[in-house]
C-alpha cells in the first residue's frame, strides 16, 4: 500500500490529537512509466507563490495546463486521469508495487490516493523530505496548529513513526462524488501540491538544513 495509505485515523498527529508509533515499514517504489525527477517538477519559488495567492483569491483558479478531454463535463475520478494531467504537464510520476500513484516536486514526496467505495475522493499527501527529532515534537505541533489556524490548504500534521523521528505530511482531500471536469480536476492537483510545498518551505525555514550552509 502507498505511503501511509492505511492511516486514514486516530494514528496521525495534527491539531489536538494523539500520536502515532507505527513502524517505518518503508517499501521501495518499482519503476513505473516515468521515474520522479525532482528538478523538473513545479514552478520557482517566486511563481508558486504568486500561483497560489491567486488560487485562494479565485476558489481554486486554474493555472496550469489540463489533462485531454470533455473538460467541460464533469466524469468520474480515476488513475488514469491524474496520469494524463501529469503527462499533459510533463511532470514525472511513478506506480509502486501496490499501484498507488506518486512523484517528487522539489523533492517532496507526494502520492495520489483514490479512497470511497467508488474512489470518488482524492487526496493529495505529502512529505517533508526530512524529518525531525521527538524532543521537538511540540514544537513542529505548534507550528502545524498555526498553520491549520490560519490557511484552509493543506491540512497539516505529523508523523511519530517507531525510531522517534518526525515526519511532516500535508494533505488536500476533495470529494468528488459528482465527477469533476478536467479544469476542475487541475485545479485540484496544483492547489496539493503547491500549498503542501509552501507548508514544507514553512518548516524549513523553522529548521534550515545544515547541509546547504556553507561552512
Amino acid at each position: 500500500m502507498g505511503f501511509f495509505r492505511g492511516n486514514r485515523g486516530g494514528g496521525w498527529r495534527g491539531r489536538n490529537t494523539g500520536s502515532a508509533n507505527e513502524s517505518a515499514g518503508g517499501r521501495q517504489p518499482h519503476r513505473g512509466r516515468v521515474q520522479p525527477d525532482p528538478g523538473r517538477n513545479g514552478p520557482p519559488d517566486d511563481e508558486l507563490q504568486s500561483e497560489v495567492e491567486d488560487l485562494l483569491a479565485r476558489e481554486l483558479g486554474a493555472t496550469l495546463v489540463a489533462a485531454p478531454g470533455s473538460a467541460g463535463v464533469p466524469t468520474p475520478l480515476s488513475v488514469a486521469r491524474i496520469v494524463e494531467w501529469f503527462e499533459a504537464n510533463q511532470f514525472s510520476y511513478f506506480l509502486d508495487s501496490d499501484g498507488d500513484l506518486g512523484g517528487l516536486w522539489r523533492g517532496r514526496l507526494f502520492y495520489f490516493f483514490l479512497f470511497g467505495d467508488d474512489g470518488e475522493i482524492l487526496q493529495i499527501r505529502g512529505q517533508w523530505n526530512r524529518e525531525v527529532a521527538i524532543e521537538r515534537l511540540s514544537e513542529v505541533l505548534e507550528a502545524c496548529n498555526e498553520w491549520n489556524a490560519d490557511r484552509i490548504w493543506p491540512k497539516a500534521y505529523v508523523r511519530v513513526r517507531d525510531n522517534g523521528m518526525v515526519h511532516v505530511i500535508s494533505e488536500v482531500a476533495t470529494d468528488l462524488e459528482h465527477g469533476v471536469t478536467d479544469a476542475q480536476l487541475s485545479q485540484l492537483l496544483h492547489c496539493g501540491l503547491s500549498t503542501g510545498n509552501m507548508l514544507f518551505d514553512t518548516i524549513d525555514e523553522l529548521y534550515p538544513d545544515p547541509a546547504t550552509v556553507a561552512p
